[in-house]
């Protein structure tokens, strides 16, 4: 592993429960457009790599296809497990998958892509597990953010929030790439894979303040990372800040309408 990945490792450690109540209702949206894209349907074996609490698979199965699923965190992998009884569900991570060279129909990433230190070994391994002319699909947060995704981050900078050590400053230069539709695209034509396609989705997710901030007040994510990291003043200037900021984006009944955007790709091995 790299140091970027170490720090996801220790940064997603024991917080399933906590994505699970606050950020993956956001991150299901893409999944109906995820499963078209990879071509899933009844008898596809399908793996789905960074599964979270099920949401992908859940979806694949009831599409009738025969799905595996996998993510590198253990509390993840056990509400995957009780959500999914009847899926094989386990610990693994990119870029070392536990799985024969082409077992797969096709493979699903949803925001996986963003957690891993080497993108392009990571695709080159999901190329590995996947049969010739097989789909890969994936989806990972466009840059720059849209303005409902980077409502957490104002709210950090403006507090003159400090980032701790063990927080990763990003990729090394030489494996990152631009979060654009281009960016994608060569990032996947690199690592060897076909008929590349990548197109932006936006949406605008719909929560309450209160749901919005429960994520980052469990340490979920580099946001909630950052905030936890903070002493007692300084995380509270943030949930000023936070509140702030959200009253722009909130009805007549304090539902917070958020614009979202994100790249959704799909290749043939």
């Amino acid at each position: 592993m790299t140091g970027f990945d170490q720090c996801e490792r220790l940064m997603w450690a024991g917080r399933g429960s906590a994505y699970a109540e606050s950020f993956a209702r956001l991150c299901a949206y893409p999944v109906p457009q995820l499963l078209d894209a990879a071509e899933v349907g009844p008898g596809v074996r399908m793996l789905d790599v960074g599964t979270g609490p099920g949401t992908a698979a859940a979806a694949a199965c009831a599409r009738g296809a025969m799905v595996t699923a996998v993510d590198a965190e253990p509390t993840m992998v056990e509400l995957a497990k009780q959500a999914l009884p009847a899926v094989d569900v386990h610990v693994a991570a990119l870029p070392d998958l536990p799985f024969e060279d082409g077992e797969f129909d096709a493979v699903v990433a949803n925001f996986v892509l963003n957690h891993v230190g080497r993108p392009k070994i990571a695709l080159a391994e999901l190329r590995r597990v996947v049969r010739p002319n097989g789909w890969i699909a994936l989806t990972i947060w466009a840059a720059p953010p849209a303005p409902g995704q980077a409502l957490l981050g104002r709210a950090i900078q403006a507090a003159g929030a400090v980032r701790p050590p063990h927080l990763p400053a990003g990729l090394a230069p030489e494996e990152d790439f631009p979060r654009d539709e281009s960016g994608l695209t060569g990032l996947m034509d690199a690592a060897g894979l076909r008929e590349t396609r990548c197109e932006s989705l936006r949406w605008d997710h719909r929560a309450t303040a209160e749901e919005w901030w429960s994520g980052p007040a469990a340490g979920v994510a580099f946001g909630g990372q950052m905030v936890q990291s903070q002493n007692p003043l300084i995380r509270a200037e943030i949930k000023r800040n936070f509140d702030r900021f959200s009253s722009a984006f909130a009805d007549e009944d304090g539902v917070l309408t958020l614009p979202h955007a994100a790249l959704l790709a799909r290749a043939r091995r």
